[in-house]
């Protein structure tokens, strides 16, 4: 605690040694238990009577008033909290003061083929009698890119502009200066997003909207999809709504949809299938808790190994398309042992948020689906690297326990150094089986390290991948994610309420090999180019590919498919349609932009080299409204307000064309949830009518998730000139593959099956009692 005697009576005294003393002091003091919490308030109270007492002294000397202010707030807001929503963090002026709530939350998805677009309106009020800043952070999912950003000024919507990030931040002070109505959306890092809006008068209202798009992992069918609720990581945060939350969900799919569920909010949902090829979904809640992830999942069938694209086309602009690849059920799966190391983080970043409990749940779960053809290692890393057996042992129930044993006694504690851990695993390779790497880490490793993890991955050994999976939500993302791709493998990221129990064996089955190894594509015709990803992995039977491309004009396209299918070589040839026209997909024209974002800054990452391809990143990002490390989302007060700083209205010009397109979309939808509720009730055709009631006096009533089946039994529509399917080999025996594989099979690496994990754990625990 500072006293008056601490302040040396000269000029050269400064602040930061009170702030670097007051911010940890008030932090611990957060972390303090109910019981210790008055007398931290006390403490805080009589240090800043000191202050007072001392700048009154030697205020010619040491502080300003406005320095002393800035220092109280900071160490009285952090120690008092304030109001904030569990979808982001809300506070005023920086964290300096000043209290704002969120009276409305609304949140609209749409999801077209696997691409979703979530519109997110919230009305922030400013409960002070002073005019404030509202400074929001808040996370977006894995893989998604902010694509508008708009304020509602004077009663209007103005829809901000994607600008270089120096220069967005830059106009935005300026307003400050005047008071006048600037609102800024920043990438802070490669989790958070953060949005800054100046001023909110006294009890007044601010009406704001943000939309991001993100392309959804598939699994074993199977499409997730998480709305970020439990993002506060503050305990003394309140995480009840002060008004209405609701979301909409609504799904579109060429290939049907077969189910739809929530393993977070199963009891809150109400899902309705409309047809084979819509579902909806809504939640809505006045003033409840909203402290846990909202995570929605649907699963999607294809018959048989096939394409489907759907395309963008304007009428006076290149067009853009995706291509998505299915392994179909044809594809039977294949019995191979294969061998796995286990790396565990037990850093000291991993007690945060319960993430050592995650990731050893995670472990467990992933084992009991081994079988005793497969051989497995633990091990377990900080600043030092520590192995369970110090060789691959066949996966029995007497190893399998030792294992959980062994992860039992772990505690997260001391710093984190990946590489000699990853180095060992390595050296586990046997040339006759594949190597599997499964790292689970929050990835939070220093700079130079990160370096040498990408030049160590690169020297993997021949038939090994590693999976990189992401615990918690608060992870370093681009490094796991690159790291994963470029050994071959995956990056995945858990959250609390995903449950994997259903892809247990779903994960084995895609595990145990590619349903086709060494793809290449090849378009041909309607001057297809600006292909993403350059490079392809291998298929996974229930884990699509996704292509995004442009092309020049309508034309019919031939598209070769080369690979290889149980050791037999496949190349086949089929004949799709691009439009010369098609407005109905516009969501397609930004996620082919951000694919080709991504893969710059990865390759300036692989590099070290910051700056690398940062023009055009930064021309993708204007030019297509992403916001990203170099570049950020503006509002300005009017047109004039853009004019008068050469903006062009690139992004409001997309906007207005896509919420006309979309509105096609959702008109589209509405039309068959029309058509399903006119099934309702009584048919006139008496005759039908007799029919059906004699079947439901022949058995029971179907339940809710058989009239679901029902209903996505029936026969989809297809459109022929964008759906095509491909022969291949029937599957038989073979080997192993070295492929890459989607981001969402990480999940199910670890994440398999709590409840069932548990029960078979305490029947094991059972017998071993009985057996004594």
């Amino acid at each position: 605690m500072y006293t008056r005697s601490t302040f040396p009576a000269h000029s050269s005294m400064t602040s930061q040694p009170l702030i670097e003393t007051i911010i940890p002091l008030t932090h611990s003091f957060q972390k303090t238990s109910a019981m210790f919490y008055g007398l931290a308030s006390r403490l805080l109270m009589r240090c800043h009577e000191t202050l007072l007492e001392t700048m009154n002294k030697v205020r010619s000397h040491v502080m300003s008033a406005r320095t002393v202010a800035i220092v109280l707030g900071v160490a009285i807001g952090i120690l008092a909290g304030g109001r904030a929503q569990a979808a982001g963090l809300l506070v005023a002026d920086g964290g300096f003061g000043g209290v704002l709530e969120i009276k409305e939350h609304d949140v609209k998805v749409v999801i077209n083929n696997g691409v979703a677009v979530t519109e997110v309106e919230q009305i922030f009020q400013n409960t002070e009698d002073r005019i404030v800043e509202a400074l929001y952070t808040f996370p977006v999912p894995k893989g998604a890119s902010v694509a508008n950003f708009s304020m509602w000024i004077n009663g209007k919507e103005m829809i901000g502009e994607v600008v270089e990030k120096q220069r967005a931040r830059q106009i935005y002070e300026s307003y400050k200066q005047t008071r006048r109505d600037p609102g800024l959306l920043e990438q802070i890092d490669y989790k958070t997003f953060e949005m800054r809006i100046f001023p909110i008068g006294p009890g007044a209202e601010q009406r704001i909207k943000v939309t991001y798009y993100q392309e959804l992992d598939f699994d074993h069918d199977w499409a997730t999809y998480v709305y970020p609720l439990a993002t506060v990581t503050r305990s003394d945060i309140d995480q009840r709504t002060t008004g209405k939350f609701a979301l909409t969900l609504d799904v579109k799919s060429e290939v049907p949809v077969k189910a739809l569920e929530s393993s977070s909010h199963s009891d809150e949902f109400v899902a309705v299938n409309h047809s084979a090829n819509y579902v909806q979904a809504s939640l809505e809640t006045d003033g409840g808790n909203l402290s846990r992830d909202l995570v929605l999942a649907f699963k999607t069938v294809r018959p048989q190994t096939g394409i489907d694209i759907i395309t963008s086309k304007q009428t006076d602009e290149d067009g853009y398309f995706m291509l998505t690849l299915t392994a179909g059920e044809e594809l039977a799966e294949m019995n191979q042992g294969m061998d796995y190391v286990f790396i565990l983080d037990v850093s000291g970043s991993m007690a945060n948020d319960g993430k050592l409990r995650l990731s050893r749940n995670s472990v467990f779960a992933f084992m009991d689906s081994l079988g005793e053809e497969d051989r497995f290692e633990v091990m377990s890393f900080n600043v030092t690297t520590d192995t369970l057996f110090d060789g691959l042992q066949a996966a029995t129930g007497e190893r399998k326990q030792e294992a959980e044993t062994f992860l039992e006694a772990q505690r997260a504690r001391g710093g984190t150094v990946l590489r000699p851990a990853i180095s060992a695993a390595y050296r586990y390779q046997d040339s006759d089986r594949t190597l599997n790497v499964v790292i689970l880490s929050d990835g939070m490793t220093e700079q130079k390290e990160q370096r040498e993890l990408l030049q160590l991955i690169g020297e993997r050994p021949s038939g090994s991948r590693v999976f990189c999976v992401g615990v918690g939500n608060d992870v370093n993302r681009p490094l796991l994610q690159q790291l994963a791709e470029d050994a071959g493998g995956l990056a995945a990221f858990l959250s609390e309420e995903d449950s994997f129990e259903r892809q247990a064996q779903a994960f084995r089955r895609k595990l145990m090999r590619p349903a086709i190894r060494d793809l290449r594509l090849r378009l041909t015709g309607a001057g297809s180019y600006d292909i993403e990803p350059q490079a392809l992995p291998d298929l996974f039977h229930g884990a699509p590919l996704r292509l995004y491309g442009r092309y020049k004009g309508g034309a019919d396209v031939a598209v070769t498919i080369v690979g290889e299918v149980q050791g037999s070589p496949l190349e086949q040839t089929v004949a799709v349609s691009l439009p010369k026209i098609d407005p109905n997909n516009p969501e397609i024209e930004r996620m082919w932009a951000w694919h080709r974002v991504q893969r710059l800054m990865a390759e300036a990452r692989r590099a070290g080299q910051t700056n690398k391809n940062k023009d055009e990143i930064v021309r993708l990002c204007e030019g297509y409204s992403i916001v990203s490390e170099y570049a950020s989302f503006i509002v300005l007060e009017n047109d004039a307000e853009y004019k008068r700083w050469q903006i062009d209205r690139r992004n409001a010009t997309r906007v207005i064309r896509d919420r006309a397109d979309q509105q096609k979309v959702r008109d589209e939808l509405e039309r068959l949830r029309q058509q399903a509720v006119a099934q309702l009730g009584p048919q006139r055709d008496r005759k039908e009518a007799k029919t059906a009631s004699a079947d439901r006096a022949a058995g029971p009533s179907p339940s809710t998730d058989q009239r679901f089946a029902q209903r996505a039994s029936r026969p989809a529509p297809r459109n022929s000139s964008t759906s095509r399917d491909i022969s291949v080999p029937s599957s038989g025996s073979g080997g192993g593959g070295g492929g890459a594989i989607d981001p969402i099979s990480g999940l199910i690496a670890l994440g398999l099956g709590g409840a069932a994990l548990a029960s078979r754990r305490r029947k094991r625990k059972n017998e071993g009692k009985k057996d004594e």
